[in-house]
Formats: C-alpha cells, sequence, structure tokens
C-alpha cells in the first residue's frame, strides 16, 4: 500500500504550476526554511535520505494539510528532537535553550557558498557489477516497496511500479536510499538512468509518446 507522500503521478490533485515568472519562494519565511534545514543538516546528525524519510514520516493529516515549506520544517522538527539536538520543551519555546554540544559545528554565513558548492556526492565504490547495457530492456519491481524495512523509505515510486521501461545511461555506482535512510550503512549499488513512456506508466496519458526518465537503482529492475 502507498504512502501518503508518494503523490507522483496521481490523478485528480490538479495541474502543476510552472510559469517561468513564479519567485523561488512564494514567502519571504520559505527561504528561511530552507537556510534552517540546510543549516542543521551541516551539523553532521543525519543524511539527506533520513531527512527524507523523517518528512515521509509525518502524519497523514499533516501531510496533506502542509505546504511545501512547512514539510520541511515538520521533518526538521522531528530530527532535531530525535537526535537529542534539542529537547521537545526547547523546540516549543516552554523552557530555555541551553548551549549544545554541537555548536563548534555551526554552519556560519562565510561557509555556505564553499559548503553548497562541494555539495553531497552520493557516488560510492562498490562490488556489485552492473548488470545492464544502455539500450536494455528493464522492469521495475512489481510493489514500489523497501524490501528491507517495513514502510521504509525508498526511491522506487508508486507509479512506475511494475513498468517497463530501457536503460538510458549508467551513472556508477551510488549509495542505496533505502539503506541510507535507515542507518543500514550506504549499501552502494549500480544505478541506471531508466526511460519509461507515458503510456507504460498510465492508462490514458495525454500524450502517449512522451517519456518520463527516472534514477533507479539495479534493485529496483529486472529484465524485461
Amino acid at each position: 500500500m502507498s504512502r501518503v507522500h508518494d503523490m507522483g503521478g496521481r490523478f485528480g490533485d490538479g495541474p502543476v504550476d510552472g510559469r517561468p515568472d513564479l519567485h523561488v519562494f512564494h514567502e519571504d519565511w520559505h527561504a528561511r526554511a530552507l537556510a534552517l534545514t540546510l543549516a542543521a543538516g551541516s551539523l553532521g546528525k543525519w543524511n539527506i535520505d533520513v531527512s527524507r524519510h523523517a518528512r515521509e514520516c509525518l502524519s497523514p493529516q499533516d501531510y496533506t494539510a502542509f505546504g511545501y515549506y512547512e514539510k520541511w520544517l515538520g521533518g526538521l522538527a522531528a530530527l532535531l528532537v530525535d537526535q537529542g539536538v534539542l529537547s521537545r520543551e526547547e523546540l516549543a519555546g516552554t523552557t530555555p535553550v541551553q548551549i549544545s554540544d554541537l555548536a563548534a559545528k555551526k554552519l556560519t554565513a562565510d561557509q555556505v557558498a564553499g559548503v553548497l558548492a562541494r555539495g553531497g556526492p552520493a557516488d560510492r565504490p562498490s562490488d556489485i557489477a552492473a548488470l545492464y547495457d544502455v539500450g536494455a530492456a528493464v522492469r521495475t519491481r512489481r510493489i514500489a516497496e523497501n524490501v528491507a524495512v517495513n514502510g521504509g523509505h525508498t526511491r522506487l515510486p508508486t507509479y512506475a511500479a511494475g513498468a517497463q521501461g530501457r536503460i538510458l545511461r549508467y551513472h556508477g555506482t551510488h549509495v542505496l536510499p533505502d539503506s541510507s535512510a535507515h542507518r543500514l550503512g550506504d549499501a552502494p549499488e549500480p544505478l541506471y538512468a531508466v526511460v519509461f513512456p507515458a503510456s507504460a506508466l498510465w492508462q490514458h496519458p495525454e500524450n502517449p509518446r512522451d517519456e518520463v526518465v527516472l534514477d533507479l537503482w539495479q534493485s529496483y529492475l529486472v529484465p524485461a
């Protein structure tokens, strides 16, 4: 059964507003939310996959009611408490905030550009051999699930489960989010760009010859 966050390709949620004149941030506090999330991530208490899963773990009521950056802040608040960076009382403002042992790791304004420029590469060496060549026909797992953790994080979207596509590009070996999100290790494996015709993903696509490209890990795929 899909989780509430797995909304990609779902019918009935309305069109995506793709106007080029839209501002990056619709509200001033959106930029602040992004800055707080990046600054807290630099403390080294979690990785990007853990943070994504934290947002996925919001209650269905909150997830459907929150806007985009409200989801970011909800996930961040949960991580700060779960990892002992802040107490619930400190976060709620009902008790004075104590100086954290992590204060020395704070991200200062002059460091931001350098940190963002370096990014966080996820390519890792792996003993797992690549099974598919460019152009090979593949099919995704029939059910988009984390096979190691029940209800866990995965980057295989439900709308692409069981669909046939072809390998467009091989990216090398990268951290497997299904493992990394649950602190089970990097578990690197081959990563591919896989292209799917719209007709393989949806029963009545508006433009059947359109294509969707997804980056998918080898364990998500089987030969077609």
